[in-house]
This record gives C-alpha cells, sequence and structure tokens, in this order.
C-alpha cells in the first residue's frame, strides 16, 4: 500500500514572489503565481517532502474583478465577484482555467495542461478541484465542446423548479440584495428572474453572508416542496456534469477534490463516479462532507476519501490548545473505524485557520505533535496545506478576506514564508519546522508499519497522559512506538503496553534498543506485557520508536 499524503497549493498565491502586499490590490500591484512557477526543480523539492498528489486548488475559471475581455473572455460585474481575484468556488467557465495563472492569457490550457505533465514526471499525481454545487451567477462557457449546450441555456424561467433546469429560480422577482449592486460600475447588476444562490438560499435576497456570488445547480431536487428527488428520467445537470469531469480525466489528472459534495445529492455521485471510472479506473474523487451520518453514503456513491473535519480536525485543534485531553483523539478515530482507510486528515487548509495564526495556537510549533499524529496513526491520507510546513500565520489584511487567520482564496496576494523559503530566508525556527514536516512524511512514506501495519492505541492503559499521546504501529518484525507530546515543556513519562498489545500484535516479551527515527537516539527498553517503557519527549514534539523485534 502507498501511503497518500496530498499537498494543498493555492495555485495564484504559490509562486507569487511579488512581495508589494498592497490591501486589495489588483494583480497589476500585487502579481499572481503562474503554471509555470511549478518548475521541474519546485515539483522534485515538493516530492522529496514525501508528498504523492497534488492538489492545484483554484485551476478552472472563475469569476474575477480582472478584466480579461481583450482576449475573448466575458468580463465580469464586480457587484457579484468577491474580492479584487474573486473566489476559485465561483466558475464561470468549466471549460476552461483560471487565465491569471497562465504566462500566455491565450495559451492557458496549453500551460495547465504542461504541468500536469510536469507533475506526473516529478512522480507526483494530479488532483483538481471539481466545484459541482454552485457557478458564478455571470457563468458563460466560451470554451465547451460544440455539442454542448451551456448551463441554463434550454432552463424554463417561469418555473422555480424544475427537473430538467440546471437552476432554481424566483419567477417574477428581480436578484435584490442588500448591498449595492453598482460597486462602482455606471450601470448596476441586473438579473431578472432571480436565480436561487449557491448556499440553499432560495428567494431574491441574499445577505452578505451568504454566497451571494454563486448560483445553485439543480440536480432534481425540488426544495420548495421538502427535497423530493427527481432522478427518471436523468436530470440535465447530471449529465452536463458528467460530461465536465470526463473533460478534465482526459487531460490526465489523477482526482477531484470535490467542492460541498454533500450539497449535491449521493444519487448523482453513484452516477457520475461510476462512468468515469468505468474508463478511468484509477482516478479518485475527494469529497469536502461535514455530517458524519452521511459518510458512509458518499463513499457507496464512489467517493474514495472524505474530510474528516467535524470529527478528527476538531478534536486535533481542541488538543493543541490544550481544551481536551488527548484521549479524545481516540473517540475521534473510533467514531469511522470501519471507514477508517477513507477518512482524510489535516490540520490545515484554504477553508481553515492557520495554526500559527492567532485564531488557533500562534504558532507552528505547537502543531507538531497533532501532524505526527495525523500522519502516522492510520493508513489513511494526509493534507498538508502550502505554508504550514513553515509555520505560515495567515496574519495579513489582504482585502476582501480581512484578517481572519487564513490565507485568502479572494485577494491578489503572497505567501511570506514561501518567498522567504524560496530565497533561503527561514528563520531558524521554520526551518527546524520543515525539518521535523519532512522527516515525518518520509517515514510514513517509507516505514511499513505506517503504510501497511496494524494499529493498536495505548491510551486506554495510560490514563495518567493527559498531553501525551500514545500508540503502536506494527508489520512483520518492525514495530514502532510513537508518543507525542502536546505540552509546551519537556516531559519524562512513563508509556504503559498492556498484554492485550502483544497478543493483538503477535508479539514476544524481550529486551531490544530501540531508535527513534526523528533523531537517531537510541533507548534500551524492556518489552514485557503489562509494563512500561520510560522515556523523555520535547516539547510539543515526537518520538518514533523502531524496534526490530
Amino acid at each position: 500500500m502507498e501511503k497518500v499524503i496530498i499537498y494543498q497549493i493555492f495555485t495564484r498565491l504559490f509562486g507569487n514572489r511579488n512581495v508589494s502586499r498592497r490591501e486589495s490590490g489588483t494583480i497589476a500591484e500585487n502579481g499572481s503565481g503562474k503554471f509555470a512557477d511549478l518548475s521541474p526543480e519546485v515539483l522534485k523539492d515538493i516530492a522529496q517532502m514525501g508528498v504523492s498528489h497534488v492538489w492545484y486548488t483554484g485551476v478552472i475559471r472563475h469569476a474575477t474583478q480582472t478584466d480579461y475581455s481583450a482576449y475573448g473572455i466575458p468580463r465580469q460585474h464586480p457587484a457579484v465577484v468577491k474580492g479584487k481575484a474573486g473566489s476559485p468556488y465561483a466558475i464561470t467557465d468549466y471549460y476552461d482555467v483560471d487565465p491569471d495563472l497562465a504566462v500566455d492569457v491565450n495559451q492557458r490550457m496549453q500551460e495547465f495542461e504542461q504541468l500536469v505533465e510536469r507533475t506526473h514526471k516529478a512522480g507526483l499525481k494530479v488532483i483538481i478541484d471539481f466545484v459541482p454545487n454552485h457557478v458564478a451567477r455571470q457563468y458563460k462557457s466560451i470554451c465547451k465542446p460544440k455539442r454542448v449546450k451551456d448551463l441554463g441555456e434550454t432552463d424554463n424561467v417561469l418555473h422555480g423548479f424544475d427537473p430538467q433546469n440546471n437552476f432554481y429560480y424566483c419567477p417574477g422577482q428581480r436578484f435584490s440584495p442588500y448591498f449595492d449592486l453598482y460597486q462602482g460600475e455606471q450601470e448596476p447588476y441586473l438579473e431578472e428572474p432571480a436565480k436561487a444562490t449557491g448556499n440553499d438560499h432560495f428567494d431574491n435576497a441574499p445577505g452578505q453572508n451568504d454566497w451571494y456570488e454563486t448560483v445553485k445547480l439543480n440536480y432534481g431536487v425540488d426544495y420548495y416542496a421538502g427535497r423530493i428527488g427527481y432522478f427518471d428520467p436523468i436530470p440535465d445537470t447530471w449529465l452536463k456534469m458528467t460530461d465536465i469531469l470526463m473533460f478534465w480525466a482526459k487531460k490526465g489528472i489523477d482526482g477531484f477534490r470535490c467542492d460541498m459534495a454533500e450539497m449535491v445529492p449521493a444519487e448523482f455521485w453513484a452516477y457520475a463516479t461510476q462512468k468515469v471510472k468505468k474508463k478511468y479506473k484509477n482516478i479518485i474523487f475527494m469529497g469536502e462532507v461535514y455530517n458524519p451520518y452521511e459518510y458512509r453514503h458518499y463513499l457507496a456513491s464512489g467517493f474514495d476519501w472524505l474530510y474528516d473535519k467535524v470529527g478528527m480536525y476538531d478534536t486535533m485543534r481542541n488538543v493543541i490548545c490544550h481544551y481536551v485531553p488527548t484521549s479524545a483523539i481516540s473517540h475521534a478515530w473510533q467514531q469511522t473505524d470501519d471507514i477508517r482507510d477513507h477518512m482524510l486528515y489535516f490540520l490545515e487548509n484554504h477553508d481553515e485557520q492557520r495554526v500559527a495564526s492567532d485564531f488557533f495556537a500562534a504558532d507552528g510549533r505547537k502543531g507538531v505533535p497533532g501532524m505526527m499524529v495525523s500522519l502516522l496513526l492510520q493508513q489513511n491520507p494526509f493534507m498538508l496545506y502550502a505554508g504550514e510546513e513553515y509555520g505560515e500565520r495567515g496574519m495579513d489584511r489582504e482585502g476582501f478576506s480581512g484578517n481572519d487567520g487564513r490565507t485568502t482564496i479572494f485577494d491578489y496576494w503572497s505567501i511570506d514564508t514561501l518567498c522567504r523559503a524560496s530565497q533561503n530566508k527561514l528563520t531558524e525556527a521554520e526551518q527546524q519546522l520543515f525539518d521535523i514536516h519532512k522527516k515525518t512524511m518520509l517515514l510514513a512514506r517509507e516505514e511499513k508499519a505506517v503504510t501497511a501495519g496494524v494499529n493498536f492505541d495505548l491510551m486506554y492503559v495510560n490514563g495518567h497522559l493527559e498531553r501525551q499521546y500514545a500508540f503502536l504501529r506494527k508489520a512483520d518484525n518492525e514495530l514502532l512506538l510513537v508518543v507525542a507530546n502536546f505540552e509546551d515543556h519537556d516531559v519524562v513519562i512513563d508509556v504503559n503496553i498492556p498484554a492485550h498489545a502483544f497478543d493483538f500484535m503477535q508479539m514476544k516479551e524481550k529486551n531490544a534498543i530501540a531508535i527513534d527515527l526523528l533523531t537517531k537516539e537510541k533507548l534500551a527498553v524492556r518489552l514485557k506485557k503489562d509494563s512500561a517503557v520510560r522515556m523523555s519527549v520535547g516539547a510539543r514534539n515526537g518520538r518514533v520508536w523502531k524496534v526490530k523485534l
């Protein structure tokens, strides 16, 4: 088996080395990263960190306030664009890529295809976003194949809901949100009849906190009548969206990260994933699903991996911040033990606050024990967000997003730690943080006890450990004893190993020399049933002791 480690790259920001960082700056002022910034050398460095998959976020063309009309790309009204750069989740053309990311706008698709080829040459797999639930208000495809009818092109706009419509409508009502529809333009944004908004807001007046810049797609579910599904005959939206998946799969990508997957009926996913996987057998679907009661439903509908957000992420965040004891981690993984290989663990992504932000732990080093547990506890995939490995703080006031502890997805900006890392100007603490991330990720990829071994949670016999977390991993004659210390100071602790662990893992008692795979330190250990191993563990750090049995 392979341990999957996904590196999330927000493509517009990743390679941008312009440090002007003007609040709400234009692309001319603040610059933009390009596909070309991901050179063979950069991709090689990413692969050497232990990464297996790269998720290029924000590839498909989306709404922006930057004017590309000189290239035949329709201009967007700023009243329905969030930020100067715009949200990558307000798609304007499913068959096109973001012109911001191209050196030559006219060659933008070829530049993306070359990126896919370079990424594969580096031994990495490619994941891109598929945004199925909603599109930009001014969606218009200029790159669709000739045979394809555009979304909404054949809709009956006199019907609020029709199973064969692509959108939901408010017949006879104009789009009238509670904000200025001019935004400095001579003419206001006009939409009549108003379409329903992406976050299931089914009237004509979404608020500032709604996804007002988006329009909800209709998969044959009548929300006006209490979510009744009309799936026979197959809704037109199903056919169009499956075609879009096929279009991108043909480009040679290896997977889709499906935005807000649970807002789209599981019946569609069962239909679409089956069609795509029949032709592209190894393609994966990663779903953003937040309702634990729906996890198994969506896995049965063709998803390979699901975000473990409300379980493991929320728990790990609380453990890192000392709000709950480490035993909560055991409870979190047990809730999904039957689907453990399908749960994606992470500490950061574009939606969440940075670990080093003042809103989370205020120091990236405090996330290290959480990272170690997330990577080594099970065989399931792990995701790292670019900059996390250096302790990127996300404490910038970039523009639309404000200072919220997140790296902006709406503005033109550059990421401080990524800029300094590219110039070898990291602080000593940042370099140490990178080193521990890289070492742990490589361990997770290379140690058979992690990639293919069984695990044994030791917390039920270590109730005295409230700020440490301990578990075993074993494959063949190799045993790993992993201990993570979430405490802010060094500790010397006794880790109990029960008789049941010896029976479950088919181990014999013995005296042995353990080697810490992170530091190469050695420790004489006496592996005996119902006895303890004493060790020191550094503040906000961990041990990965390896024993040959």
